[in-house]
């Protein structure tokens, strides 16, 4: 049903817009989302200038869609829990119930306000079908009983059209074609003929159950242009279905599944109300066929899995809720049935249809009840699987971090750099990790008769030890990223000071070799000497402190990597720049003392 309504609710659309010049849309479920388009469709029905929003956010597009519907509710037409975010979102259900809310109050109720007032009458449904009943009352092969399975077969629309326009065609050819057929010529006489858009298309309508939305559409648009005569007497007979109602002829071609003739046989002395509530049965379990069987395969992901068990069990609670409604119809048969008024022929029919509806209840409930048990356990194994997985994960990057633990922190700058890139790639395995154990906090239990209550136990012991193991893991993970991250930044100050420590150190060794301690020329060039070792006397007190950090640096990096090899290297290192630190001094002592 959600294709035909979307297929002719688009057309509708589009005609709508074909008259005002916009361009047509492609598909309601995305095309409407922005609600520019709906208020295009709305500026053609009121009339009236409304303001868009042009930016490509969610939040123009939802106060585009909040306008439409502000617009809707200032118009008075009805909306039952539909939001704005159900149209941004592109909900398929709501955004056609929202369509038909507009259709119901532009194309149907406004086509037939006049006559609804003559009348007064509020069911614009029991008018309409009142106007084709006395439309095609002198045609004996025809009997509309209702929107959908009395119009399969074609000859219904091709009688309106005839009863008020017979110069257009010959009754006794259409009779000869086949049901594709007369839809088709019915369609196609309405456009050239009467202006009617083909809203329709024959094969959505010679099916079982088509769609009555749709049907209904494209009536009014007949309404419209047709003559309208309603009398109370007319829709009198539509409320109370009278037993005399024409049997259908040979020249009906319609589905095995004939609802029509179950309908007036069975429904014939319980009204209009019982006829209705038959009809709506019908139409929810062939819709309930059609969605169980556009139901995907099983996945292999455990995800989607999960996903498509949430599905069907929403399906097999709307299951539930309608077996009531399934029983009261077979019910009501059954009474017919015992009251022992129908004729031999009535009875079997009536036996027949029953036994179908029945059974193809049934069939659908057994194989939802399959499907689900099938669903349950593929979920069941799936997520014992992803369990299984993350234990043996967590199994090789305990060992991994065990052997990282063994190793120590290694003796040179070089290969510690090394185990600052092994431990990123395990930061990186723990992210990718990380999306797997989050979807552990939506594991699916079935607690049934096998399982029990244990069950959830069970799963949250094992979920329990899990998140043990995964939270010590991060933990060491980060706190071990802090250390190393600690040891780099001071081993690199570390080197650093040593390098300037060094060079600074050259660059006096050069400066005091180029001071003269002898020969002087004149008092003059012993003053600029003097002053040359005060100088680097001055500049090596200073630089004393430097020394004495570079020292506690070096110690705070061994203490940290507690590493002979490193403490060795270190330590020699230090060693070298103490002794070129000393003999520096000494030399500066003993420049000091020769300069008279």
């Amino acid at each position: 049903m959600e294709d035909v309504q979307k297929k002719t609710f688009t057309k509708w659309i589009n005609a709508r817009f074909s008259k005002c010049g916009k361009l047509p849309i492609k598909d309601i479920f995305t095309d409407l989302r922005d609600g520019r388009r709906l208020l295009d469709l709305l500026e053609g029905l009121t009339g009236n200038p409304l303001l868009k929003e042009r930016g490509s956010t969610r939040v123009h597009a939802l106060n585009n869609v909040n306008k439409v519907l502000q617009v809707l509710h200032q118009n008075n037409v009805e909306l039952v829990n539909i939001g704005g975010t159900d149209i941004v979102d592109g909900n398929h259900k709501l955004t056609l119930g929202l369509l038909w809310s507009i259709i119901l109050h532009w194309q149907v109720k406004d086509v037939m306000k006049d006559i609804m007032s003559d009348l007064q009458q509020t069911n614009s449904e029991k008018i309409l079908l009142s106007w084709v009943r006395q439309s095609t009352r002198p045609y004996s092969e025809v009997n509309v009983l209702n929107f959908t399975t009395s119009w399969t077969d074609g000859l219904a629309f091709n009688a309106v059209i005839h009863r008020h326009k017979p110069e257009l065609f010959g009754w006794e050819k259409v009779t000869k074609m086949t049901p594709i057929e007369r839809l088709e010529h019915a369609f196609n006489v309405a456009q050239k003929y009467l202006g009617i858009e083909k809203l329709l298309d024959p094969e959505d309508i010679a099916v079982q159950l088509p769609d009555k939305k749709s049907i209904i559409m494209y009536l009014t648009s007949l309404f419209e242009v047709l003559p309208q005569q309603v009398t109370i007497e007319d829709i009198h007979e539509v409320e109370t279905l009278p037993r005399k109602y024409k049997k259908e002829s040979h020249y009906s071609h319609g589905p095995h599944f004939d609802s029509s003739s179950f309908q007036s046989s069975m429904l014939e002395e319980e009204c209009g109300g019982s006829r209705v509530a038959l009809e709506e049965v019908l139409t929810w379990l062939l819709s309930a066929e059609d969605a169980f069987q556009e139901q995907e395969n099983i996945s292999d992901n455990v995800e989607e899995v999960k996903e498509q068990f949430a599905t069907h069990e929403a399906f097999m609670m709307e299951l539930t809720a309608h077996q009531s409604s399934v029983g009261n119809v077979l019910q009501a048969g059954n009474q017919l049935i015992a009251q022992g008024n129908l004729s031999e022929e009535e009875e079997s029919e009536i036996q027949e249809q029953m036994t179908l509806l029945n059974s193809r209840w049934e069939a659908l409930r057994v194989d939802s009840m399959d499907r689900q048990s099938h669903l349950h356990d593929v979920l069941m194994e799936r997520q014992k699987k992803q369990l299984q997985q993350l234990s043996d994960w967590l199994s090789e990057t305990e060992e991994r971090i065990q052997k990282m633990e063994s190793q120590g922190f290694m003796g040179d700058l070089k290969t510690f750099q090394q185990q600052i890139d092994e431990h990123k790639e395990l930061q990186n395995d723990l992210e990718a990790e990380q999306v797997k154990v989050n979807s552990l906090t939506h594991m699916v239990v079935i607690v049934d008769e096998n399982s029990g209550e244990s069950a959830t136990a069970v799963l949250e012991e094992q979920l329990q030890r899990l998140g043990e193991r995964w939270t010590a893991v991060c933990r060491w993970t980060e706190e071990r990223w802090l250390k190393l991250q600690e040891i780099n930044i001071l081993w690199q100050e570390l080197l650093e000071e040593q390098s300037l420590l060094k060079a600074w150190l050259i660059e006096k060794e050069e400066a005091l070799n180029k001071v003269q301690t002898s020969n002087f020329k004149d008092q003059k060039e012993l003053g600029v000497n003097v002053r040359k070792l005060a100088i680097l006397k001055e500049d090596m007190g200073m630089k004393r402190q430097t020394l004495e950090q570079v020292n506690e640096v070096a110690q705070d990096v061994t203490q940290l990597l507690n590493n002979k090899k490193a403490l060795k290297n270190i330590d020699s290192d230090l060693e070298e720049l103490t002794q070129r630190w000393d003999s520096l001094v000494q030399k500066l002592e003993d420049y000091s003392n020769q300069v008279p």
